[in-house]
C-alpha cells in the first residue's frame, strides 16, 4: 500500500461509511480550514448524470490550448486517487495530497464528515494554495446537497444529460433528479444546460429562472450538430465550424458542444482555432477508450492469432448503455465484426436497463465481478442480460471471460467491449498498464 493509500485508508476508517447528503458539515469544516472555497479561481461547476467527465475534459483541453492554467476536480478515479485532483495542469503530487488530507482530517476532528466530503475539502485546500486561471469542479452526486456545492458565484453552472441513476439518493423520476442537479444554479451566473428530455429540461429551466440564473439551454439559446465530419455550433452571437471531438461516439458531439456553449456563456472570447485545438486533443480514459497495448492485448492476440480490437467504457446506467451501443453500431457499419461484451456492474445499478440497448447488436455477454465492494454477482448480471434479450454467461474472472470471448473464432476476430462499471474500467487499466 502506498503512502497516499495508507492516509486515505486512515481517513476512511475515521469517517461514516453511509452517504449522507448535506452541506452543514462541509461549511463547518471549511470554516475551520480558513474557508479555502472562497479563495478559488473562477469556477465552472459541472453536474449531470452522463457526460460530466467528458465535458470537463473538453473544457480543460480547450482552456489549456488557449494557454490557460487549470485546476480540475473529478470523481471517481480509475487507477490512482491523485487523478481526482489536478493542480495547475498536473495530478497532485503525493506529498501535497497527503499534506492536504492530513490537515483537513485534523481540522475536521471528530465531526461526522464523510470520506467524499473530507477529500473534497482537501481538494479545495490544494486549489486555494496554488494559482490557476480556472477551476473545473465536477459534482460528486446530485448537486443541491453535494459537497462541491459551496460556491456563491461560479463563472458558470453546467448540467449535462440527465438519466436515471442513484435513485435512492436523488429521486425516482427524471424531474426529481433534475431538481437536485439544478441546485448548483446561482443568481446572475449562466445556467448552461445540455441536451435533455423534455421533462428534465422543463425542471432545469424553471429552477434557473426561479433563482435568477441566466439560462443558456440547448435547443433554445444554442444548438450544435455534426456535419461532414465537423462539429457545427451556433448561438445568437454566431456560428462556429469546429474540428470533430477526439472522443468516440455521437454523444460526444453533445458533450463537446456543451463545453463550447459553457465557455461562450461565460464570456470567454476564444477563436475557432483554439476551440478546435482543444476538442481534437481532449482525452478521458475509460470512456470508449480503445486499448492498443499491454498484457490484456497480448493475451487476446495470443488467443486470436490476430490483432484484437478492444474497447473499454465505464458507463453504468441506461443512458450510458444507449450511447455506447450507438457507438458500437456505428463501428459495425464501418467495419463489420461480431460484438462480444465482457461486463461487470455494481449491484445497485439497473443492469437490465443498461443491457437492453445491446440486445440487437451483441453476440454474447460474458459477465464478471469487478474487484470492488458492492459488485453484482456474475450470475445476477447474466440473468439480467438474458432478461434483456442477450445471450449471456457468467464467468469467474476477466481472464476466463477473455478466453471464452476469443475462442473458436476461425479467423474472424470479434470486436470486444469491456463495460458496465468505472471500477471494472479502473481494474482493467491497472492490470493492463
Amino acid at each position: 500500500m502506498s503512502d497516499v493509500e495508507t492516509v486515505l485508508a486512515r481517513v476512511a476508517a475515521r469517517r461514516p461509511k453511509v452517504i449522507d447528503l448535506s452541506l452543514d458539515r462541509v461549511f463547518a469544516a471549511l470554516s475551520r480550514l480558513g474557508d479555502p472555497h472562497k479563495r478559488l479561481p473562477p469556477v465552472f461547476h459541472v453536474a449531470g448524470t452522463n457526460g460530466k467527465g467528458s465535458t470537463v475534459a473538453y473544457l480543460r483541453a480547450v482552456l489549456e490550448a488557449a494557454g490557460k492554467s487549470v485546476h480540475v476536480y473529478t470523481s471517481p478515479h480509475l487507477v490512482r486517487f491523485n487523478e481526482r485532483i489536478v493542480v495547475a495542469g498536473n495530478e497532485i503530487a503525493d506529498a501535497d495530497l497527503i499534506d492536504a488530507l492530513e490537515r483537513c482530517d485534523k481540522a475536521v476532528g471528530e465531526q461526522k464528515l464523510t470520506y467524499f466530503e473530507t477529500t473534497t475539502c482537501a481538494a479545495f485546500l490544494a486549489f486555494a494554495e496554488r494559482r490557476a486561471d480556472y477551476l473545473l469542479l465536477e459534482v460528486g452526486l446530485g448537486g443541491r446537497l453535494d459537497a462541491t456545492n459551496v460556491l456563491d458565484a461560479p463563472l458558470a453552472a453546467v448540467v449535462t444529460a440527465i438519466d436515471m441513476d442513484h435513485q435512492q439518493f436523488l429521486g425516482d423520476t427524471l424531474a426529481k433528479i433534475a431538481a437536485e442537479k439544478a441546485g448548483i444554479f446561482r443568481k446572475d451566473a449562466p445556467a448552461v444546460i445540455g441536451r435533455q428530455s423534455p421533462e428534465a429540461m422543463a425542471v432545469l429551466q424553471a429552477r434557473a429562472e426561479e433563482v435568477g440564473a441566466k439560462v443558456f439551454a440547448f435547443g433554445r439559446q444554442w444548438d450544435a450538430w455534426s456535419e461532414h465530419g465537423r462539429l457545427i455550433y451556433q448561438d445568437e452571437t454566431g456560428l462556429c465550424d469546429l474540428s470533430a471531438p477526439k472522443l468516440i461516439g455521437a454523444h460526444q458531439i453533445d458533450n463537446a458542444a456543451l463545453a463550447v456553449a459553457t465557455l461562450r456563456a461565460a464570456g470567454l472570447d476564444l477563436s475557432d482555432d483554439a476551440l478546435s485545438a482543444g476538442l481534437a486533443e481532449a482525452f478521458w480514459p475509460g470512456r470508449l477508450q480503445r486499448l492498443t497495448r499491454g498484457p490484456l492485448i497480448d493475451r487476446a492476440h495470443e488467443l486470436l492469432g490476430d490483432a484484437p480490437e478492444i474497447w473499454l467504457d465505464g458507463g453504468h446506467n441506461p443512458g450510458a448503455g444507449r450511447a455506447v451501443a450507438a457507438a458500437m453500431a456505428q463501428l459495425e457499419e464501418r467495419s463489420p465484426k461480431p460484438l462480444v461484451m465482457i461486463a461487470g456492474m455494481q449491484a445497485n445499478k439497473d443492469a437490465a436497463g443498461y443491457f437492453a440497448s445491446f440486445a440487437d447488436i451483441a453476440e454474447t455477454v460474458f459477465t464478471v465481478a469487478a474487484a470492488h465492494n458492492g459488485a453484482a454477482l456474475p450470475e445476477e448480471l447474466a440473468d439480467a442480460a438474458q432478461g434483456a434479450g442477450l445471450n449471456a454467461r457468467a464467468c469467474a474472472s476477466i481472464d476466463e471471460a477473455l478466453g471464452l470471448a476469443c475462442a473458436n473464432r476461425d479467423g474472424a476476430p470479434p470486436r470486444l467491449l469491456i463495460s458496465g462499471s468505472l471500477f471494472l474500467a479502473g481494474e482493467i487499466l491497472r492490470e493492463n498498464g
